[in-house]
């Protein structure tokens, strides 16, 4: 939920005003030195295995049918540290149009402002984003097909070193299987394509977001994705936000994502995604496996439900029905505790994908996933259900809109073929995998019930946090016993 936008994601007010950021000037010339990257050896961890039990037939080797694969090495090889260039500014919230404009004369010395333009997309929830497009460069831009691709290399960014950089080792190796003239999945000559150089997203956090996003992890997280191709690259950080690659395309709505060319699109990446990506410390040969987000977050969110809002008139809606807050973590913890014995496989997840935070390009029917606040490993059926939670829409939630059986089992489906790497998926599978998404919905509106209070609280962004508490509360009192008395040998009976 941790989303810039909700409709329409280059839809937005073209604006050229604004006031003065807190720009740290001595220190910006820092930010133009060269500062050489740094070479060691020390293998990837690249297994996860605690999923292997759940399906079966499951190829072993994935990659000897899909040589696009990051190729887990065996030997010992050298890696690199991709150091993020940090950028020492902090972006007012009220100046965000202005702040762009100082980060652009860091990260984009070479552009003239006066021909650039700045779009502001105010639909966001949680926090703001500014695009700013070179005119000059841009032209051939077009909104017609959800965007063009202009497939050219990144100029290169000296970085500078913070105070604590966030670093992530890159195999030098990735991608030598690949066909030298070959494109695929966004990789070209080993490397990911750019889209646009020539146009920057900045990204403004929301206020008192760092209390429950780790951002140091979240940007290890966007790096981690990129190396897989599915994330756009990352230009910088500032104090208060990322500045990265723009991705042409249009954000997902409530009538697009059911449309039958692009649902399985969103399937399969979310299957790609779940299947490739490897994180460091994922438990992989511990005798202690990570705990799931799910879990982490939501406990983390419930320690920081204050007792007492601040605003009286929020504290006068919430008190009755979530106050004291320990109702709701005894509620979540039965839910957990009975979500666990489902065995669903952790796999790197994404975590929040709600339609705002699905690109669709029609020119190249394809789709990109975007802000990964809360990727991290988790529940492969929590993901699915989420997605499947958010279809109903976020400004004007509609849960009759939820997905209904048949359309999910063919979305299923499309996932496993995709995610086990074959075409005959048994109507076991799918029905064990429906009922395990369904029931990990329930713990999806818990979590973001949580998240609402907490930016009831503390956010300053002008949107009912509460109504919006209550709307995801509600859904799951009213599904709860519907799903959870779901069970496969009932539905295939």
């Amino acid at each position: 939920m941790g989303t810039e936008t909700k409709s329409n994601s280059y839809t937005g007010q073209i604006s050229t005003s604004g006031g003065n950021p807190k720009v740290m000037k001595d220190s910006l010339s820092l930010v133009r030195q060269s500062v050489k990257q740094q070479s060691q050896s020390n293998p990837l961890q690249n297994h996860w295995n605690s999923n292997s039990h759940s399906y079966p037939n499951e190829i072993e080797n994935e990659n000897e049918h899909n040589t696009r694969d990051i190729r887990p090495k065996q030997e010992d090889k050298s890696t690199k540290e991709a150091i993020v260039p940090f950028v020492p500014i902090f972006v007012e919230e009220a100046d965000v149009i202005q702040g762009a404009k100082e980060l652009l004369k860091v990260i984009r010395p070479t552009w003239d402002l006066s021909h650039v333009e700045f779009k502001s997309f105010t639909d966001g929830i949680t926090n703001q984003l500014v695009g700013c497009f070179h005119k000059e460069s841009t032209e051939k831009l077009s909104d017609a097909n959800g965007g063009s691709y202009l497939p050219i290399k990144t100029q290169g960014l000296s970085p500078v070193q913070s105070e604590d950089p966030v670093i992530i080792e890159k195999d030098e190796d990735e991608g030598e299987n690949a066909d030298e003239d070959e494109t695929v999945d966004g990789f070209a000559d080993g490397a990911p394509v750019q889209y646009s150089d020539n146009v920057v997203l900045v990204r403004i956090y929301g206020n008192k977001t760092d209390l429950l996003i780790d951002r140091k992890a979240e940007t290890q997280n966007f790096l981690l994705l990129h190396t897989y191709g599915l994330a756009p690259s990352l230009y910088a950080t500032f104090k208060n936000g990322l500045v990265y690659e723009y991705v042409p395309g249009n954000t997902l709505n409530t009538d697009s994502v059911l449309c039958p060319e692009i649902w399985p699109l969103v399937a399969r990446r979310m299957a790609e995604m779940h299947r490739k990506v490897k994180k460091h410390g994922d438990g992989t040969g511990e005798a202690v496996k990570p705990l799931p987000m799910i879990w982490t977050k939501t406990q983390s969110f419930l320690d920081l439900v204050p007792e007492r809002f601040s605003d009286a008139e929020k504290h006068k809606r919430v008190k009755g029905t979530f106050l004291p807050i320990g109702r709701l973590r005894e509620e979540f913890n039965k839910l957990y505790e009975y979500l666990v014995a489902l065995d669903s496989p952790i796999v790197f997840s994404h975590n929040d994908l709600l339609l705002g935070n699905v690109i669709y390009t029609k020119s190249l029917n394809t789709v990109n996933f975007i802000d990964y606040e809360y990727a991290d490993l988790n529940f492969q059926a929590f993901d699915i259900g989420n997605h499947f939670a958010e279809m109903c829409g976020v400004d004007e939630v509609d849960y009759t809109r939820y997905p209904k059986r048949d359309f999910q089992l063919q979305w299923l489906r499309v996932y496993l073929e995709e995610y086990l790497q074959r075409s005959h998926i048994q109507n076991e599978e799918v029905e064990r995998l429906y009922v395990q998404v369904n029931q990990f919905a329930l713990a999806s509106h818990i979590f973001w019930t949580v998240w609402s209070l907490l930016q009831a609280e503390h956010s300053t962004i002008d949107f009912d946090y509460v109504g919006y508490a209550f709307l995801r509360y509600n859904e799951y009192l009213a599904r709860k016993e519907e799903f959870l008395s779901l069970t496969a040998e009932q539905n295939n009976k």
